[in-house]
């Protein structure tokens, strides 16, 4: 009996070596893709006089204004309910639910969103009598499909990362293009290289 429960430990033991090592790996290969994409000077590191956006990155508004026509084309009312977001409001809605009245909606502080650095927005559906549909299941254009999942779908098209994909934490409305660029790098003071050229 006490060697079974010995062979267990080893085993279980082993079995969190791998997981560790695995994890570790996986770790070590993201940075190193990470540091190879600095090196083909896809991004430059501006730190503390990398500038905070006051509004969407250009390629994320050209890319929502196409998302907005291609969703009008099949009968769908897409409304932008949140696009760039100030640190300042950031905390607020980070405090809601905590130390002020209201529910939970992120657990991001200012600075932990990629709002805030113009590289996402939220998005609603507008049913027939102009209100803003929040039913994810909703079909207004009546094709049998959720116009909030069609909306999704051409997003992914042009580029952007949808929230409803998130396996931990779905939100639905939310759609960002990071470039590459993650909030570590971000809040570090890196940047596109190509932003450069946009001022």
């Amino acid at each position: 009996m006490k060697s079974n429960t010995n062979y267990s430990l080893i085993i279980g033991i082993f079995i969190i070596i791998i997981f560790t090592i695995t994890f570790s790996l996986l770790y070590i290969f993201s940075q190193l893709s990470q540091l190879s994409q600095i090196e083909d000077n896809k991004y430059v590191l501006l730190g503390d006089e990398a500038p905070i956006p006051t509004e969407l990155h250009p390629i994320v508004e050209e890319n929502k204004n196409v998302l907005l026509e291609k969703a009008d084309e099949i009968d769908i009312d897409v409304m932008i309910t949140e696009g760039l977001r100030p640190f300042e409001k950031q905390n607020e809605l980070y405090n809601q639910g905590r130390t002020t009245k209201g529910n939970i909606v992120t657990n991001s502080k200012g600075g932990e969103s990629f709002h805030n650095y113009g590289l996402a927005f939220d998005y609603a559906i507008k049913n027939a009598n102009g209100g803003i549909e929040w039913d994810i299941e909703y079909d207004g254009n009546h094709n049998g499909k959720s116009d909030w999942f069609e909306v999704a779908e051409i997003a992914k098209e042009l580029g952007f990362e949808w929230g409803g994909d998130w396996k931990q934490f779905k939100d639905y409305p939310h759609l960002q293009m990071t470039f590459g660029l993650n909030i570590p790098m971000l809040q570090e003071g890196y940047r596109l290289a190509e932003d450069n050229n946009l001022k």
